[in-house]
């Protein structure tokens, strides 16, 4: 595989470029895709790119993708139909009595969810996008909140899908032997800056101690002022939003919470124990229709029919991220990965090297917009390295994890952003434009965290 050097980042600058100019996620990342095949195959560059597409729509984790995205869906048009939704809505706004209790139970709700970020990001902002609007919540805070606490709490509970992976990480790399990749990982949580800094600052912020600046606060001052919470780029769905609830009262519909709350429970649940998130939506399909069914809730016709109509308003999200799967296939050809690793070995100094560790990891899985593969790549790299410098290798580890969290997390074009924006109904680039801001204080604070750990650890 060649190395494009500088020439690499092209296309991922072309992205970031476009999706503020034309305002369109997945047209940009497919225009950044193709620019990196014309700069890697030339005057072949069309058919390259089909066999890229052909790679990708082959590729194992991307089949599973498709599968969970759109059953989720199906999931939550099950949720709205049986008036479940509507039933846990209605419940937690009695709980709930003003606009900062409302975003302090999305967080409270992102902290029980912590199985699997996926499950994170759909399951909070479906449940709680209707508890906030009835406090003037912008969406956009909405989906802040889901994103900055759910790839954290996934990374800081060793027993989550993200826990295994990492484990699995520490013991394939030499940082721990064989069989103590677990044991060896709860001594790397305390150094998991990032996601633990994360944590704090998210209801610091909702607490209103971290002041709200710049596009955050003109999405706050439009929902208090004119009560419109979608951002302008959705206005076509904030009619129809209003149209729906005013129908919801006309029509008193009767939801009840236990329909939305149980089957959420089992999916939660059988996520945990399984490891696999698929087994825990098929078990949430058949707790559903045992539900809904006796209570003439939805026939079974119309329970299928729901899950074919949640699929389809998954699509988009399945294009967003098949978009970024095929940039990720140009990134990795034009050796993009290879060369920001590369720069860690600028750092010769020990003590330096968990910051640049933590720089370098996280701008190539923001940059790429794949996390544990980018992850996967950089420790076989950056452990070496440490080793050979006598370095603190744990905290070297927990320096590349906090960078795999924040590019997680603050990736707009991401896998868990791209599904927190649908659940939310906002745009990706309404989410980079409010939420790219507020990040820059977890960045500083951990920088300084591995900074000072760096010499006094290492």
């Amino acid at each position: 595989m060649d190395n494009y050097g500088l020439i690499s980042f092209i296309p991922v600058v072309c992205v970031i470029v476009l999706v503020f100019v034309t305002k369109r996620t997945m047209a940009s990342l497919v225009a950044g895709s193709i620019v990196g095949a014309v700069i890697l195959y030339g005057k072949d560059f069309f058919m390259k790119w089909i066999d890229a597409i052909y790679t990708v729509l082959g590729d194992g984790t991307w089949k599973w993708l498709f599968l969970v995205c759109g059953l989720f869906g199906g999931i939550i048009a099950l949720f709205e139909a049986s008036g479940g939704a509507l039933g846990f809505s209605r419940f937690a706004t009695r709980l709930c009595k003003s606009k900062k209790q409302s975003l302090f139970m999305a967080w409270f709700l992102d902290l029980v969810i912590f199985a699997d970020d996926w499950l994170n990001a759909l399951a909070v902002g479906s449940a709680m996008r209707n508890v906030t609007d009835k406090f003037k919540v912008p969406r956009e805070l909405l989906a802040f909140v889901i994103c900055a606490t759910g790839c954290s709490i996934c990374t800081l509970v060793p027993f989550s899908t993200w826990g295994v992976f990492m484990a699995g990480q520490l013991e394939s790399n030499g940082v721990a032997a064989a069989g103590e990749g677990m044991t060896v990982y709860l001594h790397t949580l305390p150094y998991i800056f990032y996601a633990i800094v994360s944590m704090v600052v998210v209801p610091l912020y909702i607490a209103g101690i971290i002041p709200h600046f710049g596009k955050m606060k003109k999405a706050e001052l439009r929902a208090q002022n004119t009560g419109q919470l979608l951002p302008d780029s959705m206005l076509g769905m904030v009619k129809a939003e209003r149209e729906a609830a005013t129908e919801e009262e006309d029509a008193s519909v009767k939801g009840k919470a236990i329909n939305f709350l149980v089957p959420l429970l089992v999916l939660a649940v059988i996520t945990t124990i399984t490891r696999e998130i698929l087994y825990g939506i098929f078990s949430c399909f058949i707790v559903c229709a045992i539900m809904y069914f006796p209570q003439k809730l939805v026939k079974p016709g119309e329970f299928l029919n729901c899950i074919v109509s949640g699929f389809k308003d998954m699509l988009g999200v399945i294009g967003i991220i098949s978009a970024a799967f095929i940039l990720k296939e140009m990134n990795n050809e034009l050796g993009l990965p290879a060369f920001i690793i590369g720069l860690v070995q600028d750092a010769l100094d020990p003590r330096l090297l968990p910051v640049v560790a933590f720089i370098v990891v996280g701008f190539l899985c923001f940059a790429a917009g794949n996390f544990w593969g980018m992850l996967a790549i950089a420790f076989p790299v950056i452990i070496p390295i440490a080793q050979a410098l006598d370095a603190n290798s744990i905290l070297v580890s927990g320096a590349m994890i906090s960078g795999c969290v924040f590019g997680s997390s603050a990736c707009f074009y991401g896998s868990e952003v791209s599904l927190v924006c649908t659940t939310t109904q906002i745009q990706n680039q309404d989410f980079a434009k409010t939420s790219l801001p507020v990040y820059i204080f977890p960045v500083a604070v951990t920088l300084v965290l591995f900074i000072i750990f760096g010499y006094v650890k290492g």
